[in-house]
């Protein structure tokens, strides 16, 4: 063998000690856990309940970090940065991970390059939301009230590329009708827009709006994914109400930055397994309007490429500019 490849061997094995010997250790010490978004909304809370069962789990703190801002990016950026050694963290929303990119926006970090996929942690579900005060009673009745009235109807969403706007965008398409895009800093204040019906549509997540929607003040037309949700048993599934071609559910997915060593991989991905199938979170997670859903990270990885080729074509058809 000469001496070239044994040099390369030698790396090699050195690296695989290395990593093995990390992750026998691991963890010694807390790790933080970045969210994107300020405390007390719908994905912090999914994240500070698993750092809950984590913490038990892997027999230290997760400290969560919240680092909103930038559409994200300031958490991306931060964790892209971070030393890859299992102590810093990604709770990634679709909508950031994908959608910053599909738009072209100038960020600082690669969606697949700078992160290792370790576990899907849960699925959120959205539900298509009018005000009580429209005509449209069903789903199919709406879309024909904006065929109607085409480039008269508006429908907002927490933001340009969110998976609100984007998932619209999609609606759009698959209905061929035509509506203006209101752009809010976040979905609770397009929500009360929507309540004041100064927009006509809303696809968000439940938790945004369960409460309007029970008490009569909105209208639940469909909800997007093949399942009906516990909290709204009347609202029926896009499927159930004639547009089965239309589904929508974002994922929330932990990520870790670029050269995260397999085997400490592997072992936060063993937790999360553990936890995120286990039926107490389940169960919270479902209360909270998502659910649980794990996926390892081979299938993480696929299921990002898949999703930043589906937005970025979304983008493309429906002449989306980035901000």
């Amino acid at each position: 063998m000469g001496r070239w490849n044994k040099t390369l061997l030698c790396a090699a094995l050195l690296a695989l000690t290395t990593g093995t010997a990390a992750a026998a250790g691991f963890p010694d010490h807390p790790i933080a856990m970045v969210v994107p978004v300020s405390a007390g909304g719908a994905m912090d809370i999914a994240g500070r309940t698993l750092a809950k069962y984590l913490n038990q789990e892997l027999g230290q703190p997760i400290i969560v970090e919240n680092k909103p801002g930038g559409s994200g990016n300031l958490a991306y950026g931060y964790v892209a940065r971070a030393k890859p050694d299992g102590y810093t963290l990604l709770f990634s929303y679709e909508g950031f991970h994908t959608g910053n990119p599909a738009l072209g926006k100038n960020v600082s970090w690669d969606p697949i390059k700078s992160f290792t996929p370790i576990a899907e942690i849960t699925r959120g579900p959205h539900v298509i939301t009018v005000p009580a005060s429209l005509p449209a009673k069903t789903l199919k009745e709406f879309i024909e009230l904006a065929k109607d009235k085409p480039g008269q109807m508006y429908f907002g969403s927490s933001g340009t590329g969110s998976i609100q706007h984007l998932g619209t965008e999609q609606f759009k398409l698959l209905t061929h009708v035509q509506m203006t895009h209101v752009p809010y800093n976040g979905a609770a204040p397009a929500m009360q827009d929507l309540l004041a019906g100064r927009i006509q549509l809303l696809v968000t997540t439940p938790p945004t709006v369960i409460g309007q929607i029970q008490a009569g003040q909105l209208r639940g037309l469909a909800i997007t994914s093949n399942r009906r949700l516990p909290m709204l048993p009347d609202v029926p599934t896009t499927a159930e109400a004639g547009l089965p071609a239309f589904t929508l559910e974002a994922w929330f997915t932990m990520f870790g930055p670029a050269g995260l060593p397999p085997p400490v991989q592997q072992k936060l991905a063993d937790a999360m397994k553990k936890v995120v199938t286990s039926q107490a979170f389940k169960d919270e997670i479902t209360k909270q309007g998502s659910y649980a859903s794990y996926q390892p990270p081979d299938a993480v990885a696929r299921i990002l490429r898949e999703d930043l080729a589906h937005w970025t074509e979304v983008v493309k058809q429906a002449g989306i500019k980035g901000d």
